[in-house]
């Protein structure tokens, strides 16, 4: 695209070339000299041309720019919800297009499996757990998200200070903590062959994980496919276990824990796929890790074409763009100024004296690069937009006595429809972060499926919101649609009755720890006193002091009304 800004420049697919009287005479052919000791640098892009080479310059708001043809939107399927508009699907219905009952029985055996193999004690026998289990058990784990309880065992406690009879009525504590306990995703076969493996590129690092996490990646792509405004950006689940792909992020609200790379719709905040970063792998390309996580999610043969893209600084630059752009999605971004590829010419570009508003540009085809004052100076890389338009935004000016007062500044539109469309991951971590089921385990495989069960609820309440708009409804807010599934889950079960429940509960007993022969086997710190103790409730699984002299097991349950 060939334009003619205003002056004597002249700009032929996004480089600026001068008349005589312009620029010095080296612009028009003569080598420029390197510095001395300036050599090729990596904010350099690998080379060593000068900007009297290039002959590139800062434009500003005065000298017109191309308005890029917008690309025409070509989805594979009708974006939205894929569901059947004018049918009726309850809460519990749309968290089971995520969590079927095809993948809960599958971690029910691999559950069983594990207990049989490391909870079967004679005092204790494994017994198996059903599906009717695990939907109670799911059901409190809903609850815990918007019901907070110090510990675990409070739910169950009997004290006038924790009164829960939800809990009480649809699950017992002792199974709810041994399902929580023995819980797991993988099968033992899987796990053996995986770890036969380990120290060679066949070595699965998410093994454990691997068939919830393949089925809620393709329930999400199944029941629901993005509008044309999409996002890219990570998430942090936080961890502290022990494992090599645990990541630390200084500046972020969660530092420890597993990074996900998520695309998400930027209006409704869906995730739409993901993947678990798993540190160095040896698929890059060596174009960045940004680079490979943006082209591995946003795959036009399942998304289609006609997308636009919205990014922050990791995952820009132009590369990355003009790849995209080849496959027909256009994307906008913030830049690092001394990434690769960004214009090293500092003719015209933003001064220490220019106003809040300025605008700086420079089009390289098909990339447009802009620099913009607000309260710090930004920078905008896009294959979308024009350098400049007619939006403004209003911000706070202080005049030289001090006065502040109320001024529409110019924004550039790469910018304004960045702030508009970048926020899709940042708000479905908005809504998993109200009411999120996520528990303290040394297990990471229990932390995944915890937040698995968080991607399901947000999702299936977005898939809600659908139908009730395409129904004329008016949809129940998020914290009751929480409610409205941890209580459609609970029914699946029979009740028992309070009165019911209490006459089941086994009798405290007291019995005594196992013993497996080491020297400090077979005692356990007392719950109350903390002092050693070769005793414990086996009801409760506390370890209780019962000598002549300290009476911790009777003192216990009567402080706890039990």
């Amino acid at each position: 695209s060939c334009h003619r800004p205003a002056g004597n420049d002249e700009i032929y697919f996004g480089i600026s070339f001068s008349e005589p009287d312009a620029v010095p005479r080296q612009a028009r052919g003569t080598p420029a000299k390197r510095a001395r000791n300036r050599g090729r640098g990596r904010a350099r892009g690998g080379g060593a041309t000068t900007t009297a080479e290039t002959g590139q310059r800062w434009y500003d708001d005065q000298d017109p720019d191309i308005t890029p043809t917008q690309p025409t939107f070509r989805p594979l399927r009708n974006p939205g919800s894929q569901l059947i508009s004018i049918a009726d699907y309850s809460v519990m219905d749309l968290f089971q297009l995520f969590f079927t009952k095809t993948v809960l029985q599958t971690i029910i055996n691999n559950t069983n499996e594990h207990g049989r193999a490391h909870y079967n004690k004679p005092s204790e026998p494994w017994t198996d757990i059903t599906l009717p289990d695990m939907f109670s058990y799911l059901s409190i784990v809903v609850y815990m998200g918007f019901v907070k309880a110090p510990a675990l065992t409070d739910y169950w406690r009997t004290s006038s200070l924790y009164s829960f009879p939800f809990t009480k009525k649809t699950i017992t504590g002792k199974k709810f903590l041994t399902i929580s306990r023995a819980l797991h995703l993988s099968s033992a076969a899987e796990d053996e062959a995986n770890e036969r493996k380990r120290g060679t590129r066949e070595f699965d690092r998410l093994c454990k994980i691997k068939p919830l996490y393949i089925e809620i990646r393709e329930a999400c792509k199944k029941s629901y496919h993005p509008d044309q405004h999409i996002s890219v950006d990570e998430r942090m689940v936080a961890s502290k276990a022990r494992v090599t792909f645990k990541q630390y992020i200084k500046n972020k609200p969660v530092r420890w824990g597993f990074k996900l790379f998520v695309l998400a719709e930027s209006r409704t905040g869906y995730t739409w796929d993901y993947f678990v970063y798993e540190g160095k792998s040896t698929e890059r390309t060596g174009k960045g890790i940004g680079y490979d996580s943006v082209m591995k999610l946003v795959n036009p043969a399942i998304l289609g074409t006609g997308y636009k893209l919205y990014l922050d600084n990791f995952y820009t630059s132009p590369t990355l763009f003009r790849d995209l752009y080849q496959q027909r999605i256009r994307a906008c971004g913030t830049m690092r100024i001394n990434g690769v590829g960004y214009p090293k010419t500092k003719i015209n570009a933003l001064d220490s004296i220019a106003l809040r508003g300025s605008i700086r540009w420079l089009r390289e085809d098909p990339l447009l690069f802009v620099q913009w004052r607000d309260t710090r100076d930004v920078f905008f890389c896009s294959t979308i937009h024009t350098a400049h338009g007619t939006e403004t935004v209003k911000r706070k000016i202080k005049d030289k006595e001090g006065h502040w007062s109320s001024k529409d500044i110019p924004i550039p539109p790469a910018v304004k429809d960045y702030n508009q469309h970048m926020g899709g991951v940042d708000l479905s971590d908005q809504l998993t972060g109200y009411y999120d089921v996520l528990h303290k385990t040394k297990k990471w495989y229990k932390t995944f499926f915890f937040h698995f069960v968080d991607i399901a609820i947000v999702n299936a309440f977005i898939l809600y919101q659908a139908q009730c708009k395409v129904k004329g409804l008016v949809p129940m807010h998020h914290k009751a649609f929480r409610e409205t599934l941890a209580v459609e889950l609970s029914m699946v079960a029979p009740q028992k009755s309070t009165s019911q429940q209490e006459h089941l509960e086994p009798h405290h007993r007291l019995v005594h720890i196992a013993n497996s022969g080491d020297r400090t086997s077979g005692r356990l710190k007392c719950r109350k006193c903390h002092a050693k103790t070769p005793v414990k409730c086996a009801t409760c699984n506390m370890p209780l002091c019962f000598v002549a002299n300290r009476d911790c097991y009777n003192d216990w349950h009567r402080e706890n009304n039990m």
